[in-house]
């Protein structure tokens, strides 16, 4: 291997273009000596450069923090430097683990989605689940794809969590006794950490697959199930999204709950 590597073969190397080496050489950080002809030739000490370059810009650091250390590097500086990679790169792990456990939580939702009866009622006991919620109606997608990215907001760091099983509406249970079944009044993320809670308590449940505009078709079927089992109907009646557009553009894939708090007799 040749002692002395022209630009294009540095840019090769190391897999970037050579606008991003004259870059640095504009900055003062990676300067190359000329040929002769004018060209630029790089020496094997300078690999160590673009390393310290390549290395702590994967980390975050800014080009002047780089520049800094470059220049005025010694030991003490190098054992700060190293400090704070590690820290870091500790946040790096901490971060990927927290979303290792998300996809592989998103990942078992799915595999139970998919698994759940379809168009059967049944009961179901839930504790309070803590959740972030805004109260506010809604009627269209759009509108509550706005509604949901407020939710989101509540959680900025944690934005990938669309597509799993955290977000639902409240519908109007007042409004579907009068038959209007669909009458949205606020969509929830559940969360752990959330300022809220839906009350804990003896729900019925059923599940079903397609457009949740069949939302109208099961409601009544609920609040039926209520009268002939001597049954009643309290708040909240929620939509449970368990499959949904951010999963699946194929509407017949989606997965919906509706869950309606009853008292029993």
């Amino acid at each position: 291997m040749s002692t002395y590597y022209k630009i294009g073969e540095i840019a090769a190397l190391y897999g970037i273009s050579t606008d991003i080496l004259r870059y640095y050489e504009e900055l003062g950080i990676l300067v190359p000596r000329r040929a002769p002809n004018g060209y630029r030739i790089y020496r094997t000490e300078d690999l160590w450069c673009l390393n310290v370059i390549r290395d702590l810009r994967d980390l975050g650091f800014s080009m002047d923090q780089i520049r800094s250390y470059i220049e005025n590097r010694s030991v003490g500086s190098t054992l700060e430097l190293f400090q704070q990679e590690l820290c870091l790169i500790d946040q790096q792990i901490a971060r990927l683990q927290e979303l290792r456990d998300n996809i592989i939580t998103r990942r078992e939702t799915i595999a139970q989605a998919v698994r759940l009866p379809l168009g059967t009622i049944s009961l179901k006991t839930l504790p309070g689940r803590p959740c972030h919620r805004i109260m506010q109606s809604y009627e269209t997608d759009e509108e509550m794809d706005v509604l949901i990215k407020q939710l989101v907001a509540f959680e900025p760091d944690r934005q990938y969590i669309i597509g799993n099983n955290q977000m639902g509406s409240f519908l109007n249970l007042s409004d579907a006794l009068d038959g209007r079944c669909q009458q949205y009044e606020a969509v929830f993320l559940l969360h752990p950490e959330g300022e809220h809670s839906i009350e804990a308590g003896t729900y019925l449940s059923v599940c079903y697959s397609g457009s949740f505009r069949q939302t109208r078709r099961f409601v009544p079927q609920l609040l039926q199930y209520t009268r002939d089992h001597g049954m009643a109907a309290c708040e909240p009646l929620l939509e449970l999204l368990w499959i949904d557009n951010h999963t699946t553009k194929h509407v017949e894939e989606q997965v919906t709950e509706l869950q309606l708090k009853v008292e029993l007799a």
